[in-house]
């Protein structure tokens, strides 16, 4: 089993932030996309626990979403985000 260091989580977690802070207005990615984006595609958990804990209002956490094409969890309500997700023409 590989060891984790700290700085390899805190590295991770700044690229999934980086790949999240692109997606556009009107588009979203699958929590394993965005894993893949960031260098660990096996990683789409992980994926999840960073947006669940994101609340900078720079990070568009809500346009990631399930593989299945659901909108999955969000931290400010699963109905705000299907909403937002709505407003923004990126759901029907």
């Amino acid at each position: 089993m590989a060891v984790v260091y700290y700085s390899d989580v805190t590295d991770f977690h700044e690229r999934v932030l980086a790949v999240v802070a692109k997606i556009q207005r009107g588009r979203t990615m699958t929590y394993k996309e965005v894993a893949a984006a960031a260098g660990s595609p096996h990683a789409a958990r992980a994926v999840g626990s960073i947006m669940k804990s994101n609340y900078n209002p720079n990070i568009p956490c809500h346009r990631v979403v399930r593989s299945d094409g659901t909108a999955g969890r969000y931290n400010r309500g699963d109905e705000n985000k299907i909403k937002i997700l709505k407003e923004e023409g990126a759901l029907k």
